[in-house]
């Protein structure tokens, strides 16, 4: 337990990955900033220095996850002629799941205020799933050009189906639940391996 006035090094990933265990383990309704804090080894009052509230935690939470996930699917644009196109595809989708996607999607929908600050951030620009959208639409279209990818194949399309998919996978999935990454490689193997030449 970090003593008092003692500064918390990375305090933000350190609250935000303690509560991913919580809702892991506990479900949304687990999710307190007490349980936050304990899980997290740290000051009872540290989530509300940073945080106004458990709201604002939450939605801090999920634009986080969004950001770290737009920024693996814009590094898509590297990988463009190496790999194999569906496993590429798969990285980036995989990493929604990963550190409790499914658990983090459900508690946002069971705060509304956190998900109305979800929703006011994205209309701002902050990344969510457009732009791991428009990133697979690029990466995508790059693939086509190297011959990689059949021309009949549509990226946009492709793209939206796989990111809509990761989404519904998300707003459904429970702690618990079957992992989703199996459905998502099925997904992209029928939307882009059939199609590779």
């Amino acid at each position: 337990m970090s003593p008092r006035g003692v500064a918390t090094p990375d305090v933000r990933e350190r609250l935000f990955a303690a509560a991913e265990r919580v809702v892991e383990r506990g479900g949304p309704g687990a999710l307190t900033s007490r349980s936050v804090t304990a899980e997290a080894g740290c000051a009872k009052g540290l989530l509300h220095a940073h945080f106004a509230g458990l709201d604002e935690f939450v939605a801090e939470l999920c634009l986080d996850r969004f950001a770290r996930t737009a920024a693996k699917a814009r590094e898509l644009s590297g990988l463009a002629g190496q790999g194999a196109v569906a496993r590429n595809l798969e990285a980036v989708t995989f990493a929604l799941f990963e550190s409790g996607g499914p658990a983090i999607s459900g508690l946002a929908v069971t705060r509304p205020v956190a998900a109305l600050r979800i929703r006011e951030a994205l209309a701002e620009g902050a990344p969510g799933f457009a732009a791991i959208q428009e990133a697979i639409t690029g990466y995508l279209e790059a693939e086509r050009r190297l011959g990689r990818v059949a021309e009949a194949v549509d990226p946009p399309t492709v793209a939206l189906a796989v990111v809509g998919t990761a989404h519904h996978l998300l707003m459904t999935g429970w702690p618990g639940a079957p992992d989703p990454r199996a459905a998502m490689t099925r997904l992209v193997s029928v939307l882009v391996e059939a199609q590779v030449r």
